[in-house]
């Protein structure tokens, strides 16, 4: 893509102002403000940059340390190149400037211009998404982020209650996902203490696990909870048991919310995703659903032109190795600086496509019997499960299972004779 760039603008962003400085090719400082963060100053912004030239057909490109916002949000309007540059990159390009270790944040500010100036082309601008395509990016990481703080809070919860209630462990462990259960919590709300649970009566168990939705096999599920809460187990004394009970029902307080937030979250992505073009396409892949197929696109976008090619996609990901070489010694290990939600996303998404594609389970079996440790073979898998989806989205096929995973040779003279 030709460029006609003769300005560039770097942004120096903190919580309440942000400095400002524009460069010419020659680097030498043009102007420099000192803006705040709000609409007025993103309206001295924009003049200042227009001042200097900044047009809809010919906009000034600017490097910032951050992809959010709504200062963000304000610059991405139009055709404008927006870099994100990450702040330890930033950091080396201010000692190419001086050996002091000094920084001031318009100092930075006028890195950041010269960032551009020198090594524009390597750096990429942030993706032009659809508004839907971002929308879905912020439901799918806001159901993700409260997936693993109910998580977290669950595993307190679960520390806390083997302090002083094995009984309660006990009893939810037969039931997936145990204290996240509506009926498990409802049950620590009646009985927050071994003392308390002991004292439930059948009838107050069959009211609990009613209340919390339960409909068929009660009374099986009644007698079970009535034999582990009456089990002789350890206790502490009353007046501390008491008070971890208190601290428990606190505790659970916050999970209740964790739990309603993501499930919350996960109706929205439901409700959002199908919407998207891109989502029939994803969902013919095995072991993609509609959450784990939302994360994908969050991470990945929709904007054909993020990656030149398959490779660039394997990279951010984390899913291809990388290699690295000094002398007579090379290794090749897997890479470590990734997008971790895409790399966390692409382990579920592996896992759960072993049992949904023949093709798939024999790709991760021949890896195994290559000598691969099972998270390395999942790696692989997903190294090529992750290259056929940016082939089918650029494409615009939906996945095929014969192509995908096509039959040895050997196989298919077999099945012809």
């Amino acid at each position: 893509m030709g460029r006609n760039i003769l300005i560039y603008c770097g942004i120096d962003w903190a919580e309440r102002t942000h400095d400002v400085a524009l460069v010419d090719d020659s680097g030498q400082l043009l102007a420099k403000r000192h803006i705040t963060d709000d609409a007025a100053g993103y309206k001295i912004l924009l003049d200042l940059l227009a001042e200097y030239g900044d047009t809809a057909e010919n906009p000034i490109p600017v490097a910032i340390e951050t992809s959010r916002g709504l200062l963000v949000a304000v610059l991405r309007t139009g055709k404008r190149e927006v870099f994100a540059i990450n702040p330890l990159a930033a950091a080396r390009y201010r000692d190419r400037h001086s050996v002091s270790r000094k920084k001031s944040d318009p100092g930075d500010a006028l890195v950041l211009a010269n960032i551009l100036r020198t090594d524009m082309h390597a750096h990429r601008p942030l993706p032009e998404d659809s508004d839907l395509g971002r929308a879905i990016a912020v439901l799918a990481r806001a159901q993700q982020d409260s997936l693993w703080n109910r998580q977290q809070l669950a595993n307190q919860l679960r520390s806390l209650l083997r302090e002083y209630y094995p009984a309660a462990l006990a009893a939810f462990e037969p039931w997936r996902t145990g204290l996240c259960r509506p009926k498990a919590r409802e049950l620590l709300r009646a009985a927050p203490t071994p003392t308390c649970a002991a004292k439930l009566t059948r009838t107050q168990l069959t009211a609990a696990l009613r209340r919390a939705g339960r409909k068929r096999g009660i009374e099986e599920e009644v007698g079970r909870l009535h034999d582990a809460f009456r089990t002789d187990w350890a206790h502490q004394p009353p007046l501390v048991e008491e008070a971890l009970g208190k601290q428990m029902l606190a505790l659970l307080v916050q999970l209740e919310a964790a739990c309603t937030a993501a499930d919350d979250l996960a109706e929205a992505v439901e409700e959002a995703f199908p919407q998207h073009p891109d989502a029939e396409l994803l969902l013919s892949f095995p072991g993609l659903g509609i959450q784990l197929g939302a994360r994908i696109l969050a991470e990945i976008g929709d904007d054909r032109k993020r990656f030149a090619d398959a490779r660039g996609l394997k990279a951010y990901a984390g899913a291809s190795p990388i290699t690295r070489a000094s002398g007579k010694k090379s290794s090749i290990t897997r890479r470590r600086i990734k997008n971790d939600r895409l790399n966390h996303a692409g382990y579920l998404w592996a896992f759960s496509s072993i049992t949904a594609s023949p093709g798939a389970k024999a790709h991760y079996r021949h890896r195994r019997d290559r000598g691969d440790w099972h998270a390395a073979a999942q790696r692989n898998l997903f190294n090529r499960m992750i290259g056929q989806l940016y082939h089918c989205l650029q494409q615009g096929h939906r996945y095929d299972e014969a192509l995908a995973f096509p039959a040895p040779p050997d196989e298919v003279g077999t099945a012809a004779a």
